[in-house]
C-alpha cells in the first residue's frame, strides 16, 4: 500500500508538470496533449520497470496482455468494434511494448480514435431501433457471454447485436411490468390494466431514456479518462493490485480516505444537462445556510464577486470543481428551485465537510443479559496531508473506550465490504487488541523485509473478540484479521 502510494504521488506531480506545459502550449485542444501523454508513459514506464516489486519483461506477452485488456477495457461487451476494426487494431498486438519503450502512443491514438467515432454511430442505432416495436412473436437467441461472443462481422451484424440486447432489455422490463400489474389486480379487482401493446411502448421508452442518460455520460468521459484506461492495462500487466490515478481521480480518493473535503456539502447529480443537488451533507455549509434543498438546479456559479458562470451543459466533474473551494471562501448559486420553479441566488461559504458515512461507528446489542459492542469501520481512513487530523485508529480508540465505559462483555468489529485503507493505521488499531509484537512485514524490490510491529505495550481491549469480514474486505482489513486470528 505504502509503494503504491509512494508511485501515485510522484506520478500525480509529473502530471501536474505536464498539465502546465499543455496550459502553455500552443495547442487549443483542451481534451489531447500528445506531449502530456509521452511523458506520462515515460515516467510510468521508468517506475514500473525499476520500482515496481515484481519484476516484468516487456515482451511480446506484456504487449499481447495490454491489448487484450485496454479493447476489454472499451468494449466489454462487443457493441462497437467489429472483426475490420479488430484487424485494423491487430497489427499492433506485439508491438505495444516496443512502442512504450519509445512513448509511443500510436496503438492507443488508433483505438480511441475509432472508439469515438463508434460512440456517435451508437446513438443512431439504439434511437432508429426503439422507435418501432419489437417482434415478440420471432423465436430469436442472444448470448450474452460476451468473453466467448465473437465481434461483429459487420456494421449490420453490429445493429443486429444492438436489436437484440435492447430487444431483451425491453422484454425484461415488460415482464416486470406484467408480473407488476398482476399483483395490482389481485389486491385490487377493478385495478384498470394496459394492454400487452401499451407496456410494451412503456418499456421501450424507459429503455430509450435509459440510453440516453448512459450516452451522456459516457459523452462526459474526456480524454484524459479514456487513456487512463490505456495506462492501467498497462499497469496491470504487472500486478492487479496497481492502479493509475488521473489528478481527478487521485482528488477523489484522498477525499474518501480522509473523509472530508472542502466545499459546500452538497452530493450532485447531473439530470440530462442540469446539475442537481441530490443531498445535503448534513452539518454542512449548504446545510446551516439552510436554501438549497435536494431537487433544486444549479444554473450558474460564482465565485464571491466575479462575474457568474453559466454550468448548464457542463459535465459533473468538471461543475463540481467550481461549486467546490478553500474554507471561508464565498460561492454564490443561481438556483431554480424544486418547488415552484422561481430562480434565486444564494450564498454561500465553504468549509471543510466531513462524510460521515467514512468514520467508524459502533453500536450496542444485548442478548441474555450481556451487552455487546459492534464496532463498523468502512475503511481505515487517514488524511495523509494533514497528521493532526482523525484517523480510524484514534477513532476506534475512544470508540473501543465508550463501549468498555457502557459495560460490553465482547466486541464484534465488521469489516466486511472494507477495501483496506492505510497501512499505519492497520497496524495501530491491531495494536489496540495486543500488547506488543509484529504485525505485517513490508517487503521493496531488492530489499530485505521490514517487520512492522506494534511498539505500544498498553491493551485497549482485552475481552472477547469477533471479526466479520467477506470478499470485499481486503488489504488492511486481511492484515487486522489476520493479527486478531492469533489472539
Amino acid at each position: 500500500m505504502k509503494t503504491k502510494y509512494k508511485i501515485t504521488t510522484f506520478l500525480l506531480a509529473i502530471l501536474l508538470f505536464a498539465t502546465s506545459l499543455q496550459t502553455q502550449a500552443a495547442n487549443t485542444d483542451t481534451n489531447s496533449d500528445p506531449e502530456k501523454d509521452k511523458i506520462l508513459v515515460y515516467i510510468l514506464r521508468n517506475i514500473l520497470t525499476r520500482s515496481h516489486f515484481v519484476v516484468k519483461d516487456m515482451n511480446d506477452d506484456f504487449s499481447e496482455y495490454v491489448y487484450t485488456e485496454f479493447i476489454d477495457g472499451l468494449d466489454p461487451s462487443k457493441r462497437y468494434f467489429t472483426q475490420k476494426d479488430m484487424k485494423d487494431f491487430s497489427k499492433f498486438k506485439y508491438e505495444i511494448d516496443n512502442q512504450l519503450l519509445k512513448e509511443d502512443v500510436s496503438f492507443y491514438n488508433l483505438v480511441y480514435e475509432r472508439f469515438t467515432s463508434k460512440i456517435k454511430n451508437a446513438k443512431s442505432y439504439y434511437g432508429d431501433l426503439l422507435k418501432q416495436p419489437f417482434n415478440f412473436n420471432k423465436t430469436e437467441t442472444i448470448d450474452v457471454n460476451y468473453e466467448e461472443l465473437p465481434f461483429a462481422k459487420n456494421e449490420n451484424e453490429l445493429i443486429d447485436y444492438w436489436r437484440k440486447q435492447l430487444k431483451l432489455s425491453t422484454l425484461i422490463r415488460i415482464q416486470d411490468k406484467l408480473d407488476k400489474q398482476k399483483a395490482d389486480v389481485l389486491k385490487d379487482k377493478n385495478h384498470k390494466t394496459k394492454s400487452f401493446d401499451e407496456l410494451e411502448k412503456e418499456a421501450r421508452a424507459e429503455v430509450l431514456k435509459n440510453m440516453d442518460d448512459l450516452y451522456v455520460r459516457i459523452e462526459e468521459l474526456e480524454h484524459e479518462d479514456w487513456f487512463s484506461t490505456f495506462l492501467n492495462s498497462v499497469v496491470g500487466a504487472f500486478d492487479p493490485h496497481t492502479t493509475y490515478m488521473a489528478p481527478s481521480i487521485k482528488e477523489r480518493f484522498d477525499q474518501d480516505m480522509s473523509g472530508k473535503l472542502e466545499g459546500i456539502g452538497a452530493r450532485l447529480v447531473k439530470k440530462g444537462i442540469y446539475t442537481e443537488i441530490f443531498e445535503l451533507v448534513s452539518g454542512g455549509p449548504a446545510w446551516k445556510e439552510g436554501s438549497l434543498e435536494p431537487g433544486d438546479v444549479i444554473l450558474e456559479v460564482a465565485q464571491g464577486s466575479k462575474e457568474p458562470l453559466d454550468i448548464v451543459g457542463m459535465r459533473l466533474d468538471d461543475a463540481i470543481k467550481f461549486i467546490k473551494g478553500k474554507k471561508g471562501t464565498e460561492v454564490k448559486l443561481t438556483v431554480k428551485k424544486k418547488l415552484d420553479g422561481t430562480t434565486k441566488v444564494i450564498s454561500i461559504t465553504r468549509d471543510v465537510v466531513e462524510l460521515e458515512e467514512t468514520f467508524v461507528k459502533s453500536s450496542i446489542v444485548e442478548k441474555d443479559g450481556k451487552k455487546f459492542g459492534i464496532i463498523d469501520l468502512p475503511k481505515f481512513y487517514i488524511d495523509f496531508n494533514e497528521e493532526s487530523y482523525r484517523d480510524s485508529a484514534k477513532d476506534m480508540e475512544q470508540e473501543i473506550e465508550r463501549l468498555k465505559s457502557e459495560g460490553v462483555t465482547g466486541l464484534i468489529v465488521d469489516l466486511r465490504n472494507n477495501g483496506g485503507g492505510s497501512l499505519k493505521t492497520a497496524i495501530e488499531i491491531s495494536g489496540l487488541f495486543i500488547n506488543e509484537g509484529p504485525i505485517v512485514q513490508v517487503k521493496y524490490r531488492g530489499e530485505d523485509p521490514i517487520i512492522k510491529k506494534d511498539i505500544d505495550p498498553e491493551i485497549q481491549w482485552e475481552g472477547a473478540v469477533v471479526v466479520l469480514v467477506n470478499e470485499f474486505s481486503a488489504s488492511a482489513s486481511e492484515i487486522f484479521a489476520a493479527s486478531n486470528a492469533r489472539l
